[in-house]
């Protein structure tokens, strides 16, 4: 079969310049994508009068020979075949003869590499929310099986004050549920059908673009053929959904890389998400973390690569939009392999109370000394400083704040009272954050209850 668009030239392209275009490589997983919208093309064709009902179901019946071979691993492709859509034609001409070429009447493969596109990140989303909800399974399941293990929380990565470790755990929850919200967002601006807006001014033979948008799943039809052939938003929107989705796993990531080294001890990855030294035998790596917090830049780099190569492009279809997929199917592939680790690295955390506990200093119980002035009639920026000063005698006695005597607050101001000492309790003081959001026992167990009704929505 001939060439899509070789009728013009008398000559053929240069073999560099046809590998430079081509882009069969890597548009090909769309192929079952590219078979769908043309079945339902075919169908439409039909109430047009361009394809007899015996025609269309002789290429639908083609076409599913041809997604069946995809399907099989049998589809041979050939040397002409320049990109997916060039590829089924192809295929669908030497099953079915001349008919095949009745099927792009009215249709351009600028309007079906959008379409082609937008089908195939459709279902493609579906996968991702699912291994973003199993992310978030693991979290809560691991959180409520350490309810009760306390653990200091930290600012600028300095002791703060003490918090639950299930309190900590369940902070990622909450930004993988806006990840997920998100991608329900951005699914409805995927869901809109370019099929019909030809190579840019629309078909000319009466496509009913409602009733096609219809049968390929899509939500809507484009309003503006001219738009539809070069909207890559979509791309770019799922793109930054991306970025952002793994600058949240990058967090992550490295809190626990910091939490499991020796120094922390906090949590100790299993085995199996770990991996060792080829010259110190006694090293285990958060290698699985390490590249879930290096990838984010990769990430990020398909998002600015695909908007800087939208930014100067005119009006309807052009030759640069062919650089959508790579960044795109990237984007997809890393995270389809990323999101099972983590869960995975989640779902067999070791989780070392002791050592959390260890590390609870009386620092972490500042604020709460102040809070206690407060309650005793004390304005909260005198209680600062007044607590400031204790905190600075505390370290000239090489003690903690529990470590000064009474005379030694009273000695600071009279407010601190013979029994202020009894505030200075951990336990109680992540008790005492009860309000919704705060990491008292109670708070937390309700916020573990709203995010299991989360998962099941």
């Amino acid at each position: 079969m001939a060439k899509l668009w070789g009728g013009r030239f008398e000559k053929e392209p240069d073999k560099l310049l046809w590998a430079y275009n081509a882009s069969i490589d890597f548009d090909r997983r769309m192929a079952e994508a590219d078979v769908a919208g043309s079945i339902a093309y075919a169908r439409a064709l039909v109430p047009t009068g361009v394809l007899t009902p015996a025609e269309a179901a002789a290429l639908v019946e083609g076409l599913e020979a041809v997604l069946a071979e995809f399907r099989a691993g049998t589809f041979a492709f050939a040397p002409t075949d320049e990109d997916i859509h060039t590829a089924v034609e192809r295929r669908l001409h030497e099953l079915k003869g001349d008919v095949a070429g009745k099927l792009h009447t009215g249709r351009s493969r600028n309007d079906q590499v959008a379409t082609d596109t937008r089908l195939y990140l459709l279902g493609k989303i579906g996968e991702v929310r699912a291994l973003v909800k199993a992310l978030q399974s693991a979290i809560v399941d691991r959180a409520a099986a350490h309810l009760d293990v306390l653990m200091p929380g930290y600012t600028h990565l300095q002791p703060a004050q003490p918090i639950l470790f299930s309190h900590w755990m369940l902070s990622f929850f909450w930004m993988l549920q806006r990840d997920v919200e998100r991608l329900d967002d951005l699914t409805h601006r995927v869901a809109v059908l370019p099929l019909g807006s030809a190579a840019l001014a629309g078909n000319t033979f009466g496509i009913d673009r409602g009733a096609l948008a219809e049968a390929l799943g899509f939500e809507a039809a484009s309003e503006n053929s001219l738009d539809a052939v070069s909207d890559r938003d979509f791309i770019a929107e799922f793109l930054f959904w991306a970025a952002l989705l793994q600058t949240h796993l990058s967090r992550l990531a490295e809190d626990l890389i910091l939490y499991a080294t020796a120094e922390f001890g906090f949590v100790e990855l299993d085995d199996a998400y770990s991996t060792g030294s080829s010259i110190m035998p006694q090293k285990k790596n958060p290698d699985a973390l390490e590249l879930a917090r290096g990838k984010t830049g990769r990430m990020v780099g398909n998002l600015v690569g695909l908007l800087t190569a939208l930014k100067g492009i005119p009006s309807a279809y052009d030759k640069d939009l062919q650089e959508d997929k790579e960044p795109l199917f990237d984007t997809l592939d890393t995270l389809e392999l990323e999101l099972p680790v983590m869960t995975g690295v989640i779902a067999t955390l070791k989780v070392n109370a002791g050592r959390m506990a260890r590390a609870l200093g009386d620092e972490l119980l500042a604020t709460d000394l102040a809070d206690a002035l407060v309650r005793r009639g004390v304005p909260f920026r005198e209680s600062h400083r007044l607590v400031g000063l204790a905190v600075r005698r505390a370290l000239a006695q090489g003690c903690g704040l529990r470590g000064l005597s009474v005379e030694d607050y009273a000695a600071i101001s009279p407010a601190f009272g013979d029994d202020i000492t009894s505030v200075l309790d951990f336990a109680a003081s992540v008790a005492r954050h009860d309000v919704t959001g705060g990491t008292a026992p109670a708070a937390v167990a309700e916020q573990l209850r709203r995010a299991r009704e989360r998962l099941r929505d």
